[in-house]
């Protein structure tokens, strides 16, 4: 048979089996999207709930307290610069998608990372999918999305969900297997318990791994912002997408530059943050 006619039929079915999905799945895409939009909105209305001059003295604070005076300071000018160029709501948007993202791929990366992290055979199940995750265009995420979910926010933060995954799993599940087999022989000669022995020796020397996981989901996730514009994400990436599909030049480089401020902050905090807890660790 020829290879054509094999590759037109998967085609085929990969188009019949996603419109039944869509067609028959609403019980189930239908209150996915509306929690989605739901958990989105929630933070994005904590994100505006005060004003622009207090989250900025506010993230000044925080980066005062883990970097130094200076980084704060520059933090604070910063938020402020975006305030001032007439973005604060879009980059409160982006942020919002970019920290409920985040959130959900913690909370299901971390736990797979625990477990990858003690059981071999599950490490090697979970590499090449992390790879393939990691190696595909991200816009492919958006396209099935768009199919069972629709156009808006919760395809956005599926798509982001997807890609901020895989560094929470994988450096989580290193931090498991770094623990020094010392520990673990002194662990058991005091009879610690499974559970004594994971949340007293194996988290503490895997915390330091899992903040750069965290720090890494977040940059992948800010990597996503601008591709999930196209679905009506809200924000700089659909302010971006915007301004790109009408030539106009001063507010797609106004909104990157946002961009890159909101990216570097967060980039500092967790990275200091990152090494905190490595040093708390020793």
């Amino acid at each position: 048979m020829d290879i054509s006619v094999i590759a037109d039929t998967f085609d085929a079915w990969t188009d019949d089996a996603l419109g039944w999905i869509s067609d028959n799945g609403g019980w189930l895409f239908d209150p996915l999207r509306a929690t989605l939009e739901g958990t989105y909105n929630g933070v994005l209305w904590l994100l505006q709930l005060a004003p622009f001059y207090v989250v900025a003295v506010a993230l000044a604070l925080l980066g005062w307290r883990l970097v130094n005076a200076v980084s704060g300071i520059l933090i604070g000018l910063a938020l402020v610069f975006c305030s001032f160029m007439g973005l604060w709501d879009q980059t409160m948007s982006t942020l919002a998608l970019v920290v409920t993202a985040t959130i959900l791929a913690l909370i299901i990366g971390i736990p797979i990372g625990i477990l990858a992290g003690f059981v071999q055979w599950f490490d090697s199940f979970l590499e090449p999918i992390l790879d393939l995750i990691q190696t595909l265009p991200p816009y492919i995420y958006l396209l099935p999305a768009i199919a069972l979910l629709g156009f808006g926010p919760a395809t956005a933060l599926v798509a982001t969900f997807i890609v901020a995954m895989p560094p929470a799993v994988r450096l989580t599940a290193l931090g498991i297997r770094m623990t020094p087999h010392a520990f673990i022989e002194l662990g058991q000669a005091s009879g610690l318990t499974p559970w004594q022995m994971f949340t007293k020796i194996r988290l503490p020397f895997a915390i330091p791994s899992m903040m750069a996981g965290i720090n890494q989901s977040l940059m992948m996730a800010f990597g996503m912002v601008v591709i999930a514009g196209i679905v009506g994400s809200g924000g700089l990436g659909e302010t971006i997408y915007g301004a790109v599909r009408t030539l106009d030049i001063a507010t797609s480089i106004n909104a990157a530059i946002a961009i890159v401020i909101l990216t570097m902050v967060l980039d500092r905090l967790t990275q200091s943050a990152a090494r905190r807890a490595k040093v708390g660790a020793r």
